[in-house]
């Protein structure tokens, strides 16, 4: 696939998904323990299905559904299904920031796959950035102190990160096999393996009396706006300017789940974590390579 280079357009959509997606963790946390896990993520892909549904068919574009099936229920299942669930069950035990910072290790695992399975080279210095990173992960876990029973957060933890992981496989999947599809159609077909797939799990767990209010904002909200809204501009980021840069809005979607997870459920953010997420995302630039490209533009305008 041949990426073309980022316009500002790309980079404005770069930092409203990860404002959105960083959202998303805050929404998990709030809904989470109310309808469960399972439950609460066919809520989440059903409702995105409803609304992109009817928009994919008007468009024209259910043919490439169709077309590309067999791609698209693995996709499915690799970003969607499986990791939508674990972060759900993470997230019971663990905050919205802390579980974004986890999800943050995604281009790790998108350039450790790369390479294993699409050889993709890796350069020393990604190999280091890969090390620092999963450094800073080992200090989020030694820094959280909440009030979990024994062994939650390490089980918590594992989920966050299983779930990094399939996103990495996921989005491998689709600069390889995907990229010809639109955004619109891979959505769609995601969604629709998705809800069919969790349905009897979701009937199984299913609460005895559904709650009221504006809990349901919280579920709609992952449905629409961050699954069915910002999938669409995720794909079509990646059809754009690649899968390795489309990826890296992973670097700032903690500062936004730390933001709003302070800001509307007074989650502690330490300077002991903020110095862990730093090394995180330090790890993730040095992998991806957007580290080197920001200092080689910082030097060019500081020269000019």
């Amino acid at each position: 696939m041949q990426a073309s280079k980022p316009a500002l357009e790309d980079y404005l959509v770069l930092i409203l998904l990860s404002a959105i997606w960083g959202a998303s963790f805050l929404f998990l946390r709030v809904s989470s323990p109310v309808f469960g896990p399972f439950f609460l993520i066919e809520m989440r892909v059903a409702s995105g299905l409803l609304v992109l549904l009817p928009l994919c068919i008007a468009m024209k574009k259910h043919h490439e559904i169709i077309a590309n099936w067999r791609s698209l229920f693995v996709l499915s299942l690799c970003n969607m299904t499986l990791p939508f669930c674990l972060l759900a069950y993470a997230t019971l035990s663990i905050g919205a920031g802390f579980a974004s910072i986890l999800n943050a290790t995604v281009p790790f695992f998108t350039a450790i796959l790369a390479f294993t399975f699409w050889q993709q080279k890796l350069s020393l210095t990604a190999v280091m950035g890969m090390l620092l990173g999963f450094f800073g992960v080992v200090l989020l876990m030694l820094s959280y102190s909440g009030p979990i029973t024994a062994n939650a957060p390490l089980k918590a933890i594992a989920a966050g990160l299983l779930g990094a992981g399939l996103y990495g496989l996921a989005i491998n999947l689709t600069a390889a096999h995907l990229y010809k599809v639109s955004g619109v159609a891979i959505t769609t077909g995601s969604l629709l393996f998705s809800s069919i797939m969790l349905l009897p799990f979701a009937y199984w767990q299913m609460p005895d009396v559904l709650p009221t209010g504006s809990i349901w904002f919280s579920v709609f909200s992952l449905g629409i706006v961050c699954t069915g809204f910002a999938f669409v501009l995720f794909y079509r980021l990646i059809s754009r300017i690649g899968s390795n840069l489309a990826v890296t809005n992973t670097f700032l979607i903690p500062l936004f789940s730390l933001f709003w997870g302070n800001l509307f459920l007074a989650e502690e953010v330490t300077t002991f974590m903020l110095f862990a997420c730093m090394l995180v995302l330090a790890g993730v630039g040095m992998t991806t390579g957007t580290l080197a490209r920001l200092l080689i533009f910082c030097r060019a305008k500081l020269i000019r």
